[in-house]
């Protein structure tokens, strides 16, 4: 599975730019502005994947004339299409298409970390490190009930699923209670490593989820134009003898997912 979906079908369509042409024609009987219907009818090529991400869309001038329109019109409908980050125009290289992130829903209600998560959903992980130290810090000690000379392994990872950035993540690890964490390199599961390396038992965590806007390192690795709309994920992770272990902060793209949970009428059921 890949996150952002190429999907190309010669034989129906609109990667020929005939077909294009065709599919976006306005209907001059219906009330509806040129400009919207040319915007919602491209719009839908792009969602369904029937045009794929770096489809060459024709100039101005060119539209204009094969659907025997203004320039104005259509460039008011280029312009809509990248106000909504549909479309990049690139000087000499005309303008070409941004399809969407495929939205992924990973199901809640189960301790997990990231690397499990994208197993489950058929993508492949891996990881960027992009930070990563033993600090004392007196806010995080106190988040933890520590002293404030405490220490702690500070780890700044950029996530990807399929090679597509999908997080970026702060996390803070208590060293006292698993001094070997301190050599954990960063990659792959650290649940796994705390639980085999440093023999804890991980057994639940407290989550809050908050909308945000993306700050500039996050708009920067999402390679997002303009701070973007982001999940932000604060979990506390506890051993089983109720010692606090993990704090983690990270972002999540909010073109990329959607969380799904089961409610239940009952707890027991």
């Amino acid at each position: 599975m890949n996150v952002k979906q190429h999907i190309k079908s010669p034989a129906t369509a609109a990667n020929d730019s005939i077909a294009f042409i065709e599919k976006i024609r306005p209907d001059g009987g219906v009330s509806e502005p040129v400009y919207k219907q040319l915007l919602r009818r491209i719009v839908q090529l792009i969602e369904s994947g029937e045009i794929a991400d770096g489809y060459s869309l024709p100039s101005e001038r060119a539209l204009a004339e094969a659907l025997d329109l203004s320039r104005t019109t259509v460039r008011r409908c280029y312009e809509e299409l990248k106000a909504r980050d549909h479309i990049d125009t690139n000087g000499r290289s005309g303008t070409t298409v941004k399809a969407p992130l495929t939205r992924i829903a990973p199901e809640m209600g189960r301790l997990k970390g990231f690397t499990d998560e994208m197993h489950e959903l058929g993508i492949v992980p891996s990881t960027l490190i992009l930070d990563k130290g033993i600090v004392e810090d007196r806010t995080i000690s106190s988040i933890f009930n520590r002293p404030a000379s405490n220490r702690f392994l500070r780890i700044v990872r950029l996530r990807l699923g399929d090679g597509n950035p999908m997080s970026r993540e702060v996390a803070w690890y208590d060293l006292t209670p698993a001094p070997a964490f301190a050599v954990w390199e960063g990659n792959g599961s650290a649940y796994q490593f705390l639980e085999q390396e440093c023999s804890l038992n991980l057994v639940r965590a407290e989550q809050t989820i908050e909308a945000v806007i993306s700050n500039d390192e996050e708009t920067h690795v999402f390679s997002f134009e303009h701070p973007g709309p982001c999940l932000l994920l604060k979990r506390k992770t506890y051993t089983d003898n109720g010692l606090m272990i993990e704090y983690v902060e990270g972002t999540f793209r909010g073109d990329a997912y959607t969380y799904r949970i089961q409610l239940k009428m009952r707890p027991n059921q």
